[in-house]
Formats: C-alpha cells, structure tokens, sequence
C-alpha cells in the first residue's frame, strides 16, 4: 500500500532552500512515499497526508481533506498562524541542534561585539587610530534574553560560561539551572533594569508584536560601563519598533544595535540602518540551518507517528509558538 504523500509548499529562500533542491533532499529521506513539489496539476489532494511548508500562501494548506502534520521548515511559525483557513491539524516547528547551535553562535558573537568595543575599534582602524580604552571584564555586564525556550536557554548557559551576567525572561516562570529568571509583566521592568545587553529571541505573536520599542529600551540599565545599553534581535522583525530604534540610537537611548531581521526584506536600499554607524546589520542569517538536518527531523517524525509515537516540538495554537 502506497504512503500518504508528502506535499512541499516552498516560497522563496536562498539557492540552498530553494524548492529544488528541498524536493531533492524529501526524495532522498523520503524514498518510501511520495514526495510532490506543489504546484502539481496531477496531485490528487486526497493523497497528501503531509506537508513541509515555507512561507506558504494563505489557504494553500486548506485543500487537502486528509492532511495529518504540517512541517514548518523554519522556526518561525507567525505567518502560518495568521491563516485563518489553517488546517485544524498539528503543527511541528523545526527544533534541531543546529539550528539551536547556530543561533547561539550569532547570540554570543554578538553580545561579545558589543562588550569588547568592536564598533569603535574598528572605526578606529579606519581612522589609523591607536587609542585603546579600558575594557571591562564580562562580569561587569548584565545580559538580558527575551524568550527562554530551546534558544533562549541555551544562549545563556553558554554566556553564563564566558561570565556575563545572564537573566531571562519569558511570559511564564521557567527555571533555568545557574540563570536568573524572570517572567510575565509583573516582572518584565526588574529584568529590563538589570540589563546592558538586550537580546530577543521572542517569537512573534499578537502580544510580542512591537515589544522591542522606546519604553522597552528606556528601562534597560543606564550605569553600566557600556555608557549606553545595546539591543540584539535575532527573533522576528515583527518584534521591533523600528522608527524608535533608530530614534533610540540618535538620542542616546541605545548606543548600539544588530539586527537580523526586519518588518520589510529583503531590507530596502534606502533604508537608514544600512549605514547608520551604530548599527550592526546582518541578512536573516543568524541561523541559517543545515537543510539536510531539517529534512531528516521531519523524515524521522513521520515515520515515528505513523508508528505510533506522539510528535515533538509541536507548537500551541493558543499561545502561538
């Protein structure tokens, strides 16, 4: 008997994550059902039983009657969630080690640009510049993590290692081992003073959107050696202010930022944070995933379902992540 198809819905990406090549990899982990690359005028949509999407149309996903698991190949799952003809079936987010790893790579990378003074030295390279100014150790600053889930967490055990001074923070109490921990709005503006070094790694939901904004970035701590707190968002772009950012950044309020993402990308050419000197711009790239992993988490859940065995990493429709 034939499996239920796999039915990939895939809009835009780079070379590597293009539909191309992600049919490739399906056909690969995939090789005992299946595998059809939408659009395909001879799918029969009673067939899928499956679907790995990125960045899907809204209402794509509502005309198959047998759909059973949706597969987001990203970790951002806001779009899908604001198709209101969504199947009501269940919906997995990519949570692979990679993908953990490599944020947490941009996460420290980041946070240690900020602490050792990489943008004024390397405007002091351009100048032909030897000044050198005291660099404070990391204990001297105190990092603050919006979001403690996969990411979150372990982003901050590895800056607790180098020595920062790490607090998170999450809508509800988590206890992370070694990591102050805040939540809920109770406690939002203690963690938000203790902090020189923002970071957000919130998913985008109707309560987060526009977190990251002037009243935020006015509580973070202003006595710190930083002389001005810096803000880090490898989250979503939907997080951000992004007119009260680069206000924040010409007033004083922010001496720094890096940016990952935007409301608008690919960024527009006139857009000011291109060339703003304080601010540290990367294309959407902070974890930029091993396809390959990606394709056989979801090849690997699959045939454990089907097996009986429950999903993982399954996102709650309520709260939106």
């Amino acid at each position: 008997m034939t499996k239920g198809a796999l039915a990939l819905l895939i809009h835009g990406g780079t070379d590597n994550w293009s539909p191309q090549r992600w049919k490739a990899r399906f056909n690969d982990v995939c090789s005992d059902r299946p595998v059809v690359l939408l659009p395909d005028a001879g799918l029969d949509p009673a067939d899928v039983h499956y679907a790995a999407v990125w960045k899907p149309v809204p209402g794509e996903l509502a005309g198959f009657p047998n759909l059973r698991v949706i597969f987001n190949l990203g970790a951002g799952v806001d779009a899908l969630m604001a198709d209101k003809t969504l199947p009501s079936v269940p919906l997995v987010r990519v949570a692979v080690d990679d993908l953990t790893q490599r944020m947490t790579e941009y996460v420290v990378l980041h946070v240690l640009m900020h602490h050792r003074q990489e943008l004024y030295l390397r405007e002091s390279q351009r100048a032909k510049r030897w000044a050198p100014k005291y660099q404070w150790p990391a204990a001297a600053i105190g990092v603050g993590i919006l979001g403690l889930g996969t990411l979150g967490i372990d982003a901050a055990e590895v800056l607790k290692r180098i020595g920062f001074q790490v607090a998170g923070w999450s809508r509800s109490e988590k206890q992370v081992q070694g990591i102050e921990t805040f939540h809920g709005a109770a406690q939002l503006n203690t963690f938000l003073a203790r902090t020189d070094i923002l970071v957000s790694l919130l998913p985008l939901t109707p309560d987060t959107r526009g977190i990251l904004d002037r009243k935020m970035f006015a509580q973070l701590r202003r006595s710190s050696p930083l002389g001005a707190p810096a803000m880090i968002n490898a989250g979503r772009g939907g997080l951000q202010n992004e007119a009260d950012i680069l206000a924040c950044l010409d007033d004083g309020t922010l001496g720094a930022v890096s940016l990952d993402v935007f409301g608008q990308e690919p960024l527009p050419a006139d857009s000011p944070f291109w060339t703003h000197p304080k601010v540290v711009l990367t294309p959407h790239n902070a974890a930029d995933t091993d396809a390959d992993a990606i394709s056989r988490y979801v090849a690997e859940q699959i045939g454990a379902f089907e097996a009986g065995g429950a999903l993982r990493n399954l996102v709650d429709r309520v709260r939106g992540y």
